[in-house]
């Protein structure tokens, strides 16, 4: 009990002394008036900063995420697989690879994969 509150008690001071430290070293003494403005590269800006973003990009980077993901979980099921088989993990990776085809389907049917316009 002594030695769980002691380990409790270090990693609290640890963690104190990390945001104390980083808190330290990330404020400045004084803030310059130069570095706080936009770099312009010496130009009046005519146009906006911002231009509009297209949402037809933004959707296919987060299916390009999405599927991302995807992958990495199913890297590792040959490993799983080959170290034991078992019903269960047979059922619940045919059950994955059916909610990806169904979802492939999907976006494949709304038109999002489409490169065109």
């Amino acid at each position: 009990m002594i030695l769980t509150i002691f380990n409790f008690s270090l990693s609290f001071m640890l963690t104190l002394l990390v945001f104390f430290l980083a808190y330290s070293l990330a404020s400045r003494a004084t803030p310059n008036r130069e570095k706080s403005t936009p770099f312009e590269c010496g130009f009046d800006s005519k146009n906006k900063a911002r231009v509009p973003f297209s949402t037809r990009f933004f959707l296919l980077a987060v299916i390009f995420l999405v599927f991302d993901i995807e992958i990495a979980l199913l890297m590792p099921l040959p490993l799983i697989m080959s170290s034991f088989m078992t019903s269960a993990s047979l059922l619940a990776s045919v059950f994955f690879f059916i909610i990806l085809i169904l979802g492939l389907v999907h976006e494949w049917n709304e038109g999002s994969l489409n490169w065109s316009l």
